[in-house]
């Protein structure tokens, strides 16, 4: 049987005094809800088209549909050790839940040449990839910016840390405690001629790599 380690070294002849505790993964702060429970897939399925193809299917096509893509999905996305791996070789994995205005908090790794992203509301994307412009920008915008502020990436093949909130069209990104979008409109990708969905899933990009993901956290924002 697989067992997950942690390995401490202890290097010299001296023992150091221990660091300050950090919360276990997949422990939501205060406030805030595990939207990866660390452990199976409960709270996620697959994707299943655009919103605009989703929005003209029946309530039992739609259900056919889903079945048959939560299926594949399970073949590519697995927990491995509290942590959400893909392989590269299926679709989106999108929440089963609908959502509005939200603050999450999501960890993620790539490796050489990864790339992927977060769809908020169904739509792309936060930025992450391995490229010199940095990850967290809002690639898909074509009339507001869509580049980062700053480069921002731990080295691949470390974790990188990302907070999003999302407050009626506006975003904003902090990766590794980093500001790299500030108050800027997420536009519609899908129908360019109309504002971001007031609500929809939250979807962990394919784009043809190995990810991980883990710490998947999320704050509902009360809409006045």
């Amino acid at each position: 049987m697989k067992a997950c380690l942690t390995l401490a070294v202890v290097c010299g002849v001296a023992l150091l005094a221990p660091a300050a505790a950090h919360p276990a993964d997949n422990s939501p702060p205060p406030g805030f809800v595990a939207l990866f429970n660390g452990k199976d897939l409960t709270g996620w399925k697959a994707l299943v088209g655009s919103p605009p193809s989703r929005a003209k299917m029946s309530p039992a096509q739609l259900a056919k549909a889903q079945a048959a893509a939560d299926k594949r999905m399970r073949e590519h996305w697995k927990v491995d050790c509290g942590v959400l791996v893909y392989d590269g070789k299926n679709d989106n994995l999108c929440t089963a839940k609908d959502y509005g205005d939200f603050e999450m908090y999501v960890d993620w790794k790539i490796g050489p040449n990864g790339d992927s992203g977060i769809y908020l509301r169904g739509s792309p994307q936060v930025q992450i990839w391995d490229n010199k412009i940095g990850s967290g920008g809002l690639y898909n915008n074509q009339k507001n910016p869509h580049d980062p502020l700053k480069f921002a990436d731990k080295p691949i093949g470390q974790w990188n840390s990302m907070h999003i909130k999302m407050v009626g069209e506006k975003v904003w990104v902090w990766l590794n405690d980093e500001l790299v979008v500030d108050n800027v409109t997420l536009e519609n990708y899908w129908e360019r001629d109309k504002p971001i969905y007031p609500v929809g899933q939250i979807e962990l990009q394919h784009h043809g790599s190995t990810l991980w993901f883990k710490n998947i956290y999320l704050r509902e924002i009360p809409r006045q």
